[in-house]
């Protein structure tokens, strides 16, 4: 029979791979410099390859070491996801769970939903982690992450998605604006030069021009806004008129401001929220469960 690599192996080369030092990443593997050397030693030998440079100073994954590595993660999301199954049959709701939020949706939705988690699933020890659309999903599909609560629509590869709610787009602007007496305000009513946006990077960018069918329209680049609450603060200074989905018109961003909002009419004048995660996880029925509270969180906050 073919002798094999061992996981911890794998684990200690992804380790040097990702540091270049063999002290960090001993300590990420919590086990001694020797130890780990010596492992990493016993790899080579059993592959018949050199998986490292060494130097007195530094040390570099050779090329076939770079390739290796990049299998070995694989390999040890697959033994990690062999665990989830396991732990997931015996009690789906328990122990931790790593949960992403882009900053469009986190800083709005969670202090709506977490007393119901916290209620639903007493023994679930959520992790948190705010990043924007790209890298966040990064996280999700290198492990780093469960699962991640994203705006949709949005590229999602192989990852298993369950729609939580829509969240429908307003207009805000300063009171006393042309916009502010409308009982619902058109697309073709607004000055493209005068929406404030926020920059590349936020898919709600995009959705915000999906929702006034202004995909391919020149966009006003002066002014950028890096949040939400960015953003209303330019509008309240009289820089132009943006769009805010409803959950943060709900969580008060517009308090204390002379700021009218006027929802924004249209076939489809909203985002949608869902929670995403990967196929080859373990852990569907914790997703499942997980996606159902969110769901009644939201749907009785609407």
């Amino acid at each position: 029979m073919k002798a094999l690599p061992t996981l911890r192996q794998l684990r200690f080369l992804v380790a040097v791979v990702d540091r270049c030092h063999f002290g960090q990443a001993a300590a990420a593997c919590l086990v001694g410099q020797s130890t780990l050397s010596a492992g990493i030693l016993e790899l080579e030998e059993l592959l018949g390859v050199r998986l490292l440079e060494r130097t007195r100073r530094s040390v570099v994954p050779t090329p076939i070491g770079r390739e290796i590595a990049e299998r070995a993660r694989a390999i040890l999301k697959g033994g990690e996801d062999l665990v989830d199954v396991a732990q997931a049959a015996q009690a789906p709701m328990h122990g931790p769970l790593h949960l992403g939020f882009i900053p469009t949706i986190g800083p709005f939705m969670l202090p709506r939903v977490m007393p119901g988690l916290r209620a639903a699933f007493p023994d679930l020890k959520l992790y948190l982690r705010e990043e924007q659309t790209a890298p966040l999903l990064a996280r999700l599909e290198a492990g780093e992450l469960d699962a991640a609560v994203v705006a949709l629509p949005y590229p999602l590869d192989d990852l298993e998605t369950l729609e939580l709610a829509q969240d429908r787009f307003w207009v805000v602007c300063p009171e006393g604006h042309r916009l502010g007496n409308a009982d619902a305000v058109r697309p073709g009513d607004m000055a493209l030069d005068d929406l404030l946006l926020l920059e590349d990077g936020h898919c709600m960018r995009e959705h915000a021009l999906a929702a006034c069918a202004w995909e391919g329209a020149r966009r006003n680049t002066a002014f950028q806004g890096t949040s939400l609450h960015t953003l209303v603060q330019m509008v309240a200074n009289g820089l132009g008129v943006t769009l805010l989905p409803q959950m943060a018109i709900d969580a008060g961003i517009l308090r204390g401001l002379d700021l009218s909002a006027i929802p924004l009419e249209g076939d489809a004048p909203f985002r949608r929220i869902g929670l995403v995660w990967r196929k080859t996880s373990g852990r569907g029925e914790t997703f499942r469960r997980l996606a159902g509270v969110l769901g009644e969180c939201l749907g009785a906050g609407a």
